[in-house]
């Protein structure tokens, strides 16, 4: 199903459209009267901060933008590790200024960005290759995978701060499940314990499917593969996790996510 899969050039009015479902959906919760310091799932992120991260992010997405029009040399990448600390700070910096004027200010920015992703050619979405400022040079479609995150998954922060029942939109997950490999390969911590070992995903959805992930002292790999030599819990979806070196052979662990 290629129109879900946002690394296509089909899948790119997809994406866009869930883009915009999801950013309606958090200015219209962030833009209550009393949001805007309610607390939210992100550590020290207030619904204010949320605003302010986007804010800082599309701002730089703009100058990435300009960088790769002009043919310009972009900085080297900050580095996603240290993307926590940074993008929480910059969030935060935000905070002398009302509601009024970010929302105003991210509602503009919004549509910036609309306007720079709407009219990428079929060869731009994929091929173009923009400066990001954490992760380095990336194909231009990166640009609305971020903004699909931003919006989807930091709804989901305000509306967890709320302690109201709720749920990601079944259109946003099927369409982070493509990006979300390449996220946990990218952010493994240089002092996690990598004694090797193999997970094997199963996800539902429209981009379903089962996956081999793999950890070791040379970082995590992924591929499409069976997964039926790892043990089963009674569960539709589960993660499988073999034990690290040490244990019997043929000795897992298994549990449930949902």
């Amino acid at each position: 199903m290629s129109e879900w899969n946002a690394m296509t050039f089909e899948g790119k009015p997809t994406i866009l459209r869930v883009v915009k479902d999801q950013a309606s959906e958090m200015f219209a919760l962030a833009e209550q009267p009393d949001a805007w310091e309610a607390p939210t799932a992100c550590e020290n992120w207030e619904v204010r901060d949320v605003i302010g991260h986007l804010v800082d992010t599309m701002e730089g997405y703009f100058k990435a933008f300009e960088v790769a029009r002009a043919g310009a040399s972009a900085e080297n990448a900050y580095g996603l590790l240290g993307m926590h600390e940074r993008a929480g700070g910059e969030a935060r910096s935000f905070r002398n200024l009302s509601q009024a004027d970010m929302m105003t200010r991210v509602r503009a920015d919004f549509e910036k960005m609309q306007g720079i992703l709407e009219p990428l050619s079929e060869e731009e979405w994929t091929t173009m290759i923009v400066p990001h400022f954490y992760m380095g040079p990336v194909p231009a479609f990166i640009y609305a995978a971020g903004q699909l995150m931003d919006y989807g998954v930091h709804t989901w922060d305000i509306k967890e701060g709320s302690g109201k029942a709720h749920a990601l939109t079944a259109d946003a997950a099927d369409l982070l499940v493509t990006f979300m490999f390449i996220i946990w390969q990218s952010t493994i911590h240089p002092d996690s314990d990598t004694t090797p070992f193999t997970i094997g995903v199963r996800v539902s959805g429209r981009n379903g499917g089962d996956t081999r992930v793999s950890v070791s002292e040379s970082g995590m790999s992924y591929e499409p593969g069976d997964i039926d030599d790892l043990p089963r819990t009674p569960t539709s979806r589960v993660a499988k996790h073999r034990l690290p070196s040490g244990h019997p052979p043929g000795e897992y662990d298994a549990e449930a996510v949902s």
